[in-house]
């Protein structure tokens, strides 16, 4: 069989079964993405139905580049935290269009391709503190969790206090707490598929409840011509957002490196500790990212969840090509995606997610994991990390919380007399970032 022979069946122990087996489960537990990435995307004026219909082409040929390029069973998708600083902090908090802002994702996706072909990614992510690395993780992971309280109606603005307990007696903040236990239970039961179905559960019952209105199953898919080409290469050829490109490329850089280490490392794949066909990996996410940008959604990356279905069998890009045919067959779901990711509106301008909140709270539960390997008893490592920590959540912008975290972590260690531990490029960006705040601010 020709797949037998191209993915090396017989050296890798496996076989088509198993393949299949491992591909679908990376889908179920990915799968949320589907429904949570038009929600977050359309906050900033993207058409709802072309972003899903985005998401799942661009999470598709990514997969199936991943899978014969490189040959590894890691899928990839929009990933979770570049869409809320795609949303929210430059869309919405900076005021730059949707359209600019998929140009600056196309050209983070082409420098991340230039990185990949000269070597000089693993240059950039080394010079990094590893405090700053886990910081910046621990920082997303609970910004998205605020998000998800916020689209729960458990966390609700205070004119006081800015943030204040929403009220429980509202139903829909009900159900996305039943959501968030259902969905908990599955996961600590380590059921497949856990998130996928906590939704779909949470949905069923909104919809038997009356608080969710039903509007169907299946239909053809959405038309995809509102984001396709719509990104705005030339406006995103600006000096002011130079940090933007920067941040969208270094998250990407983190997401990517981490996961395909964490993933082929769960396969059994590592040669001496190192990942043989390093560079088609990096370059297949990076060519997902401007596919993405092309199609019209944010930064395309490997997902961690593949190692549930390395875990479950998967060991060649075969798995990639059944878990990208379901992202298709995902596209025939639209009226049940809408249903779930367009909310319910509780009064004029607040919306709730209750389907989907529960997702991103225990989202932020993997992501804050970082935080055990920040070194606490150094404080000239672990101040400037948390400071990052605190920075992104709470002005909600990723970008601001590199910021300060970088500027903090290199004028400590230089009033600890550890100047000379920090690298010549960690020292570049820091002074940029600090010129940047004295010349141009924060808008």
């Amino acid at each position: 069989m020709m797949f037998e022979k191209f993915f090396k069946f017989k050296e890798l122990n496996t076989n088509l079964r198993q393949e299949f087996i491992g591909g679908s489960t990376t889908f179920l537990t990915m799968a949320y993405i589907i429904f949570v990435q038009p929600t977050v995307l359309s906050a900033a004026g993207m058409d709802f139905g072309a972003v899903m219909v985005a998401t799942c082409i661009s999470s598709a040929v990514a997969i199936l580049v991943m899978g014969f390029y490189a040959r590894y069973p890691i899928a990839l998708a929009p990933g979770m935290g570049q869409n809320f600083f795609f949303a929210y902090t430059v869309v919405l908090t900076m005021g730059i269009s949707w359209q600019t802002t998929l140009g600056v994702v196309f050209i983070a996706g082409f420098i991340f391709i230039v990185l990949s072909f000269f070597g000089i990614r693993e240059k950039i992510i080394n010079v990094i503190p590893d405090s700053l690395k886990n910081a910046i993780a621990v920082g997303i992971g609970l910004m998205i969790t605020l998000a998800g309280l916020e689209w729960a109606g458990l966390v609700v603005d205070h004119p006081v206090l800015l943030v204040s307990l929403g009220d429980l007696s509202e139903p829909t903040t009900q159900l996305a707490l039943l959501g968030l236990g259902l969905t908990s239970i599955l996961l600590i039961n380590k059921v497949r598929g856990a998130m996928l179905i906590g939704i779909l559960i949470t949905t069923l019952v909104g919809v038997l409840s009356g608080l969710i209105p039903y509007e169907g199953i299946i239909s053809s898919p959405p038309s995809l011509e509102p984001t396709l080409f719509k990104l705005d290469i030339i406006g995103a050829l600006q000096f002011d957002l130079i940090v933007v490109i920067f941040t969208f490329l270094i998250l990407d850089l983190f997401d990517t490196i981490g996961t395909l280490i964490g993933v082929a490392s769960e396969a059994d794949l590592l040669k001496d500790g190192k990942l043989p066909r390093a560079k088609n990996a990096l370059l297949s996410d990076a060519i997902g990212t401007v596919i993405g940008a092309i199609c019209g959604t944010s930064t395309v990356t490997s997902y961690v969840e593949s190692a549930a279905g390395v875990a479950s069998g998967a060991r060649t890009g075969l798995a990639n090509v059944f878990t990208a045919a379901l992202f298709i067959i995902a596209l025939f779901f639209y009226p049940l995606i809408q249903m779930i990711g367009g909310g319910v509106e509780i009064s004029e301008g607040v919306r709730h997610y209750p389907a989907i909140a529960p997702i991103l709270v225990l989202v932020g539960t993997y992501m804050i994991k970082g935080v055990r390997k920040i070194p606490w008893d150094d404080l000239s490592e672990s101040i400037p990390a948390f400071i990052t920590i605190i920075f992104i959540p709470f002005s909600f912008r990723i970008t601001e919380g590199i910021a300060f975290g970088f500027i903090s972590y290199t004028l400590l260690k230089l009033f600890a007399g550890k100047g000379r531990e920090v690298p010549l490029l960690m020292w570049i960006f820091a002074v940029i970032f600090l010129l940047r705040y004295i010349f141009i601010g924060t808008n």
